[in-house]
C-alpha cells in the first residue's frame, strides 16, 4: 500500500511562480512577472488597524519622497498613490536583475462608515506613511449597562423616603 502525502494547496501558486522565474531567468537572464498584481501589492504593503477611536493605516514606501505621495479619501474609499524615481534608461552596464519596483503605485481600500475625513492626518517619515482617520462620535462604540428584570423592577417600585413622606 502506498501512502500519498498531500500538501496545502494555498502555497502552490507562489511556488509555481518561483519555478517559472527560475526557468525564465535561466533562459533570458531575468525573473518574469508571472503575477504582476502580486508584485504591485508587494510594492506597497499596508497595515490597517481599527481602534475604538480611529482607523489607522500604515503604508511602506521605501525610496519615495513625501512630495510624491498623494492620499485621497472620497466617501469610504481611501486611495494612496506614490511615485518613486525610475531607473535610468541609458545605463551603460545594463541591468542584470531587478527586484526594486519603480514607477507609480496605487492602493485603494474601502473603509468603514462614520469617519471624520476632515480630521484625518497623514505623516510620512523614513519611508513609512502613517494615516489616522478618526471615527465620528456616532460611529464610536459605546458600552450599554445591562440590568436584570428584577433590578429594573426594584428601581421603579422603590421610592425615596422624601417622596414617600410627600405622598
Amino acid at each position: 500500500m502506498t501512502l500519498i502525502r498531500r500538501t496545502a494547496s494555498f502555497g502552490q501558486p507562489l511556488t509555481f511562480q518561483r519555478a517559472m522565474d527560475r526557468l525564465f531567468a535561466d533562459v533570458v537572464g531575468r525573473p518574469s512577472a508571472v503575477v504582476p498584481a502580486v508584485e504591485r501589492h508587494l510594492a506597497m504593503p499596508l497595515d490597517v488597524r481599527v481602534t475604538p477611536e480611529a482607523v489607522l493605516v500604515e503604508a511602506a514606501l521605501p525610496g519615495v519622497k513625501a512630495s510624491d505621495v498623494v492620499v485621497d479619501l472620497e466617501g469610504q474609499t481611501l486611495t494612496i498613490s506614490a511615485t518613486n524615481a525610475s531607473a535610468t534608461e541609458d545605463d551603460e552596464d545594463g541591468l542584470s536583475y531587478q527586484e526594486i519596483s519603480r514607477g507609480r503605485f496605487v492602493r485603494r481600500l474601502t473603509l468603514p462608515n462614520g469617519l471624520k475625513a476632515d480630521a484625518a492626518t497623514a505623516r510620512f517619515e523614513d519611508g513609512l506613511l502613517r494615516l489616522s482617520i478618526p471615527k465620528a462620535d456616532e460611529a464610536r462604540a459605546r458600552r450599554i449597562p445591562v440590568t436584570s428584570g428584577t433590578e429594573a423592577a426594584g428601581r421603579t417600585a422603590t421610592r425615596s423616603p422624601a417622596k414617600a413622606k410627600a405622598a
